[in-house]
């Protein structure tokens, strides 16, 4: 790739000069900038943005990468900073990354340059883009799927902080051939954030939610159900609750909070798992707090969050019970599920023994 000018999406990318001094260290010395570019010069300054300018991209495109400056084309005045990193020549593979100020942030911007560098870039003969994004960057991570990268896995410890701390990245990547336009997701967002009926609402789980559902997974007769039925520890229930927008966009699980729709309390929460996407199977799950118990919450979740799921392509759901747990086999079977049959040690149990299964299913095509 040479440094000519391209524009696209209403975007130009052109190379940095002197007169994006003061938008560069504006930007780069936003603390939602550095909270995930933490190995930014600090301070960044006038003499950093210099540097960068007069040595840095230049050295990006030497090494047969690119540097650009995202800059709106009435204006021509810096957005924000994009380029690519090459990773190997031989196998004309790329790492993509970017980084947009305050003010062009929700209007579209990175998306845009993001498709508009990744299609000069294979038009200039690159095979593979990979875009890296920390766990808890979701706008990133939206921003990928809708540039059409697609989620390859997670590399634990890739990313480094400024203090030397070791974090997993998500690996989104896009190959020359694969289809233009936004990847589609597998588990879209809710409509409107949320499903209710007037009497229980469903919106996805977030980290504030991580007391809740701790009390609510430690409690001993959610245990039990738990696989394995073990208690979880704080610090697992507040990772949870702070990757579920994360699994949630890779297509994984839709991590849900139950809420009293009259008062907006967490009452209990629900997950669907999507295990089979190849078969358009999906397993639920749900649990509620003793003080939500007896009003038909349950039924009323498991209600909204199937007609959800039916509605985005799932064509089967099945969750399983213990022969013992009567109330949730109820509960199932008023959500208009039916019993499918007995696995016999399907699941751990205390003390290395084998607990049976019973397995509830509900079609698509089922009537509710």
């Amino acid at each position: 790739m040479t440094p000519e000018t391209i524009e696209g999406y209403g975007v130009r990318l052109r190379p940095c000069h002197l007169a994006d001094v003061p938008d560069m260290v504006a930007g780069c010395t936003d603390p939602e900038i550095r909270r995930f570019m933490p190995l930014l010069p600090d301070p960044y300054d006038e003499d950093a943005a210099r540097w960068w300018i007069d040595e840095g991209a230049p050295a990006a495109w030497a090494a047969g990468g690119a540097a650009y400056t995202i800059a709106d084309p009435a204006t021509d005045r810096l957005l924000g900073s994009i380029g690519l990193t090459r990773l190997s020549a031989e196998r004309a593979t790329y790492e993509i990354g970017y980084w947009v100020g305050a003010a062009a942030r929700g209007r579209g911007v990175a998306t845009a340059a993001t498709r508009l560098l990744t299609e000069r870039a294979f038009t200039a003969g690159a095979a593979r883009l990979e875009l890296l994004t920390r766990t808890d960057n979701v706008a990133s991570q939206r921003i990928a799927l809708a540039s059409g990268y697609r989620h390859e896995g997670v590399r634990r410890a890739t990313g480094v902080d400024g203090d030397g701390v070791r974090r997993d990245l998500i690996a989104w990547v896009r190959l020359a051939d694969d289809p233009p336009g936004p990847v589609a997701r597998l588990l879209p967002d809710l409509p409107d954030g949320r499903l209710t009926d007037g009497v229980v609402t469903l919106r996805p789980v977030e980290p504030a939610d991580t007391d809740a559902l701790y009390r609510l997974h430690s409690l001993p007769e959610v245990v039990a159900n738990r696989v394995p039925p073990v208690a979880p520890e704080r610090a697992a229930l507040a990772r949870r609750c702070r990757l579920a927008a994360s699994r949630w966009l890779a297509g994984e699980a839709a991590d849900l909070a139950i809420l009293d729709a009259a008062t907006g309390t967490v009452v209990g929460g629900c997950a669907l798992f999507y295990d089979e996407p190849a078969t358009g199977q999906a397993m639920l799950g749900y649990s509620l707090l003793p003080e939500a118990r007896g009003r038909g919450l349950a039924a009323r979740t498991v209600r909204l969050v199937a007609g959800w799921a039916f509605g985005v392509g799932v064509a089967r759901l099945w969750a399983g019970t213990r022969p013992d747990n009567v109330a949730s086999q109820r509960v199932l079977e008023r959500a208009g599920f039916r019993r499918e049959g007995l696995l016999r040690g399907r699941l751990p149990g205390p003390d290395g023994v084998r607990v049976d299964s019973v397995v509830y299913g509900r079609l698509a095509t089922d009537e509710n």
